[in-house]
This record gives C-alpha cells, structure tokens and sequence, in this order.
C-alpha cells in the first residue's frame, strides 16, 4: 500500500484491509511512506504496532514517486501473490476476494481493476473518464496491450509476473503501471480484468499538463522498448549475491561544506547497508554525520589524487566514487551493486540529475547539459530515461568500479584534470576487456553550475580535454558528437565572408543559421516561456564555447597540469 501525505487517513485504510483479510488467507500488509512530510509514518507505525505479525511497514526517506515505492514494498514481501492497493482507498478493498476468483478462473496471472468493466461502480468525474477513454486507445493502438484500463490502483500479480517485470523497469513515474504490464504481457503472462467500486469523490488529482506531456513521452518509450527494440526480452538481470559485498563511498572534496553535508545525509537514507564512507578533505575537520566516517586529509591536490588516496584506503570490493556536490536516492547502492555479480562487469555508472532546489539559472544550466543538441547520444548522463546499456566512458560523480579492478589498472592517472575519469574508463574497457554498465536507477542528483559564466568555463574545460583526449585517446574521444561544435564554429566563422562574394553563397549562409537557430529554438522548449529563451541562449553559448575550446584542445601538444582547485557550483546556503 503506497501512501503520500496520507496522515488522517492511512492508520484507518491499514485497519480496514487488516479486517477484510483477517481470518481468510494468510496474508500480510505491507505499507509504504514514500518519504511524507507530514505525520504519515508515525500513522503506519501506529497501525504496524497494533499488529505487528501482519503488518510490516517500509518507510522510503525520501519521496522519489509511487514507482520506487511499490518496488521496495515488492522487495520486502514474501508472498505467493501481491496485490498493489494505493493507500487512499479510492478503491474499495472489499473487492478483493474478486480478484482472487477471477484469477482463478481465467487461470490468469494478473488481474487488474478496470474502471470500464461493465461491472464497476464508479464516481468518477466526466473529463477523467474522457482522458482516461483517450489514453486507452492510445495504449492500445501503440503497444497492443488487451486491457481497458492501465492506471488503476489496484492490481493482483503472481509473485513471478511481478518479479519479471519490476526486474526490467525503467518508467519512473506516471507510465509506471502501463509498463510493468507491458513487461508482463510480452513475457506471456496473461491478463485479466476485474470490476471495481470507486468514490473518487472531490479529489484533485495529477491531471496536469505537465503530468500528461510526461505520461506520454513514457508510453512513447514504451512503445518504442517493447515493438522497436524488443527491449524487455534481452535486458540484463544479474545473478544475486551469495554474500552482499562491501561498497566503499569514495568522496574527494576541498572542506566540509553544506554541499557535503546533504551528500553525507543521503548515503544515511541508503537502503543498501553493507557500506562504509571514505571521505578526502585538503586538511583535518570534523564533520557531522551519523555514518561511521573514515576521514583523510590529502592536502591540496586534485580529485585524481584524492580518489587514488580513497582506493588504497577502501577496504570494500566495490568502490563508488561520488562528488560531493551530488547526492544519491535512497536506493542508489542497491541499484548499481547488483551488476557485479557478473565477472565481466567492471564498472556501473548511473545519471546525475538537476537537484529540484538549484537555482532557475542552475536548472536553465541542467536543461542545456540534457537538451539533444548539446549532449547527443550521452545525454543520458543528464537525464535517467535511456535502457541499461554498455558505455564506454563515464563521469566519476557517479561511477562503481570494482577494487581489484582499481588497483591492477593504477587508479587514476594524475596527468590530467578533468579527463582523468576518460582515462580510467578506458583503461577498463579497452585495457582490461571490462564491461561498464549504465542504469538509469542508479541517480545522483548532481548541483549544477549556473548559466552562464559557470557553466561556459566549465564547458571551456571539458571541451579543452576532449578535444586533446581526441588527438591522444581516439577509442573513446574521437567522436563525430565530439566533433561536431568545432564543425559548427568552423562554418559559421568561415562562411560569413563568403555571403560577400555571391548572392547564392549568402543565401545558403542564411538558410542554415536560420535553420539553426530554428532547431535549437524548438529543441530548448520549455512551458516557461523564460526558462525557453534562456536555456536556447545558453545551447548556442555551448556549442560556440565547446566548439572553439575543442578545437584549442585538438591542437594542443599538451595540457595544462597544474593543481587546480575544486570548481563547485555556488555553494549552497546553510
């Protein structure tokens, strides 16, 4: 039972479902805070204490949607079967022995509730019922799937449907339910309906437009996934562990720091506990948490040297390097953990999200580093929406690495600063035939820096490297999404002066820079019309910035090793 914000209701709706099961069949009840606010774990922990066989809470710390939430109520159960019931109870939970019936009879191995079926009561408002008859059609005509109804909340699974399909998730959100059913139904698993007593009554509801843009971006995906790719099918589900091994949270920074602080409050919120934290200051502090903290002061050096320093003191067989900057979902370690029980699998990367509290210039920032144009196939650094995949080179604000692995290949080399993290990559993939995984479950949120100064130096210095790693490390830096800024720059500088010489030569210089501030125009969309107007200025600064500062690195006969200092966003207030 998934509860949000739900402390006048969620103790009363536990009880309730306690009492339609009670004396039935063996069961047990499995509600879940999905990091409220307000008073609702104090509620389930009331409800948990007047039935402590039966009821067994799961409280997520912090609200990450109703996805992550039923998955970690799913990893907490033992049943044969699991019944997903949303916490408010705008379903009657008296139908539940229905499901139960219907799934036997139809020997089906789901049964979801349908407000359509011919035998539901619902109270349901005229324009949901519209949206939902549209969306329907939609579903049905892109991924075929033989249900009327895929966003009801409350669905009965055998405990093998579900496991199959929550293994291969990646929707997050508001598709959710589409895709877990999608999973299923391409599997084989078969499907059934059932009829449902609703009072919706006076809710408000997520009928947003910025909810339904998102809704139908993932059921595009999906379809994509399930009748394009056949994703669903081929993706990897590693083994289990027999023991779960040790993860060392490597973490280089200047000081403590209020950006520290939130990093050290997130690892506290881990669902992984089998971990311990490195962290790598210029010199002795004290810093506050609650995690037992292995501190060690490196002087002042550059993260390469710092990490090194953090890999000979990791006594764990897996090390997870991340800024300090960034802070992890509660499940971060347990997502990117999994991977390495595969011999194969060196490394495993995840995205690095916008933090929601950045600033509007930090955000404009972080929409320009996950608009296409800018990041082209690795845009997935920015944005948790890609399939699990092999990558070949990945950031170190978020990036496992076995130890063993660390140590045959050196560490990190200190040559450089940025780029190390390119260099150790390939050292992985190309030098020792390692697999680096990337899942998008795996999210950090990582501050950005603000448009436009910070970000376009720190573009400057990424561009700079990766256009000399181009020159030096071809494997993994010489490519034509790399290449392409420095094109750019080339042909807008080169071909000004030529619209002087004929009319035909103008024309053509004309039509391709109003072509191209026509597709970055649309490509920066935003509802807000100033966030738009900024993040399609701070697309073009990035292009012209990468492109030239590219093309200084490509030409370089070497870079710039001096130590420089951490380049943080604006620090955060305390």
């Amino acid at each position: 039972m998934p509860a949000y914000t739900l402390e006048n209701e969620i103790e009363h709706n536990i009880e309730l479902v306690h009492s339609l099961l009670n004396n039935h069949i063996p069961f047990e009840i499995l509600p879940v805070d999905d990091g409220s606010r307000d008073g609702t774990a104090n509620a389930i922990k009331r409800a948990a204490e007047k039935h402590p066989d039966d009821i067994h809470p799961v409280f997520v710390k912090i609200n990450t949607g109703k996805g992550n939430a039923l998955k970690r109520g799913f990893e907490a159960s033992h049943g044969s079967h699991i019944l997903l019931l949303d916490g408010d109870l705008d379903l009657s939970p008296q139908r539940i022995s229905t499901f139960f019936d219907i799934m036997d009879n139809k020997k089906a191995s789901i049964v979801i509730g349908s407000k359509r079926h011919p035998q539901s009561t619902i109270d349901y408002p005229w324009h949901r019922r519209l949206s939902s008859a549209i969306y329907y059609s939609i579903v049905y005509i892109l991924v075929g799937l033989p249900v009327s109804d895929t966003q009801t909340g409350m669905k009965l699974f055998r405990r093998e449907a579900l496991q199959w399909s929550f293994a291969r998730m990646l929707v997050k959100a508001f598709a959710f339910d589409l895709e877990v059913l999608s999973i299923a139904h391409s599997k084989g698993y078969t499907v059934a309906e059932a009829p449902i007593l609703m009072q919706f009554g006076q809710k408000i509801g997520c009928l947003s437009w910025k909810n339904i843009k998102q809704v139908m971006i993932d059921t595009l995906a999906i379809f994509y996934r399930t009748r394009i790719l056949k994703y669903y099918q081929s993706v990897e589900v590693p083994p289990p562990f027999e023991k779960p091994p040790i993860i060392s949270v490597v973490i280089a920074c200047p000081a403590p720091s209020a950006y520290l602080t939130e990093c050290l409050n997130a690892l506290e919120k881990q669902s992984y506990a089998n971990f311990e934290v490195i962290v790598l200051p210029d010199a002795e502090a004290h810093i506050e948490s609650n995690l037992n903290l292995k501190i060690i002061p490196t002087g002042k050096t550059r993260p390469a040297e710092k990490r090194n320093t953090g890999i000979e003191a990791a006594k764990g067989e897996i090390v997870a390097f991340l800024d300090d900057d960034a802070y992890p979902v509660p499940n971060w370690l347990q997502y990117a953990v999994k991977y390495f029980a595969n011999p194969d699998v060196g490394g495993v990367g995840g995205p690095g999200e916008t933090p929601p509290g950045d600033s509007f210039m930090a955000h404009a920032g972080g929409k320009v580093y996950a608009n296409t144009l800018v990041s082209g196939n690795f845009r997935y650094r920015y944005v948790g929406d890609r399939v699990r995949s092999n990558v070949d080179d990945y950031p170190s604000c978020n990036l496992f690495v076995r130890t063993s692995l660390l140590k045959k290949i050196g560490g990190y080399s200190t040559d450089f600063w940025p780029g190390e993290d390119t260099i150790l990559c390939s050292n992985i993939v190309i030098g020792e035939k390692k697999r680096i995984v990337y899942d998008p479950w795996a999210v950090v949120y990582h501050h950005r820096r603000e448009l436009f100064s910070a970000h376009l130096r720190q573009i400057g210095r990424y561009a700079l490297h990766r256009g000399y790693f181009a020159k030096r490390y071809p494997e993994t830096s010489f490519k034509l999404s790399y290449l392409v800024p420095t094109f750019f720059v080339i042909g807008l500088v080169a071909g000004a002066p030529l619209c002087f010489i004929h009319p035909l030569f103008k024309w053509t210089y004309c039509g391709a820079v109003t072509f191209y501030l026509l597709i970055t125009f649309i490509s920066s969309f935003s509802l807000r019309p100033r966030m738009w107007i900024v993040t399609w200025l701070g697309v073009m600064a990035t292009h012209i910035v990468y492109g030239v500062r590219f093309l200084i690195g490509i030409l370089s006969k070497r870079m710039p090793c001096e130590v420089a200092q951490f380049d943080h966003p604006s620090e955060k207030p305390e």
